[in-house]
């Protein structure tokens, strides 16, 4: 009896891509921008400099700063004898094109508001839990003390601004970079959110008002408690605040909402 061998079946392999030489000199800058060797501000050298270093054509030079200026990490003046002028990594930049990933994904208003609910609690404990908080307490009333001028003068638009802002300051003085970035991309849709609604359901500006000052003795007694380091209170009072603000912004007929990142 004779048994057939099977060939071994070859495995497939992706076929390998030998980066572009403007690429490489994009990757190359962008490093260096990356890593702080070159600062906000900071102009690259000439292109025939740049060419003569890097050892690369025109038209691949130009080509790597198109991919930079792509990405908002330089800014080139077109006739200028001078290089390109660099800048640091954004998290507008990146806020925004995540805000596309999120609505692209069919993400509803609802699932924006429970990210904030998972994340500020937390926020606030750590605010509490920190043994030195006066700078951080008083950061938080002078925002306070600016938003109370907002409503005063009726400033509508600059006062959810402003609200999204103090939300950002919770979260920014906790020193913890990655939720901060991670805040901005929910605030920023929040405030698209917000402006949407408050189109869709006008108000009467007196009962406004009210509203909006009422909100700010919430932000008053969070800042009391955070200052007088009532951990548990201030996170259980900020979860209310949080839920009574969600019932307002992502209620029935909001909250099914995909978000809209492109403010439209």
């Amino acid at each position: 009896m004779t048994h057939d061998t099977a060939e071994p079946r070859a495995i497939p392999h992706p076929r390998i891509r030998t980066p572009k030489t403007s690429e490489v000199v994009a990757d190359q800058i962008r490093g260096q921008i990356v890593r702080g060797e070159l600062k906000e501000g900071d102009t690259l050298p000439p292109e025939g400099q740049l060419m003569e270093t890097l050892g690369v054509s025109r038209p691949t030079l130009r080509e790597a700063f198109r991919i930079l200026e792509a990405e908002n990490l330089i800014s080139v003046t077109r006739g200028s004898r001078s290089g390109a002028q660099v800048h640091r990594p954004r998290e507008e930049v990146a806020s925004r094109y995540a805000g596309y990933v999120l609505q692209s994904q069919g993400t509803t208003i609802a699932d924006l508001y429970a990210s904030q609910m998972a994340l500020e609690p937390y926020v606030v404990r750590t605010l509490c839990q920190m043994k030195h908080n006066g700078e951080a307490v008083k950061a938080l009333n002078a925002h306070v003390d600016y938003l109370l001028t907002l409503v005063e003068r009726s400033k509508l638009e600059d006062f959810t601004r402003g609200v999204a802002d103090f939300h950002l300051l919770l979260v920014k003085l906790t020193g913890n970079n990655t939720l901060t970035f991670v805040n901005h991309i929910i605030n920023d849709l929040m405030i698209n959110h917000k402006q949407g609604v408050m189109k869709r359901d006008v108000v009467e500006a007196e009962v406004r008002k009210q509203r909006l000052l009422g909100g700010m003795k919430s932000y008053r007694k969070l800042i009391k408690l955070i200052e007088a380091h009532e951990e548990e209170a201030a996170v259980a009072h900020w979860r209310l605040h949080l839920k009574n603000a969600h019932a307002r912004w992502a209620g029935p007929g909001e909250g099914h909402r995909i978000v809209d990142a492109l403010n439209t």
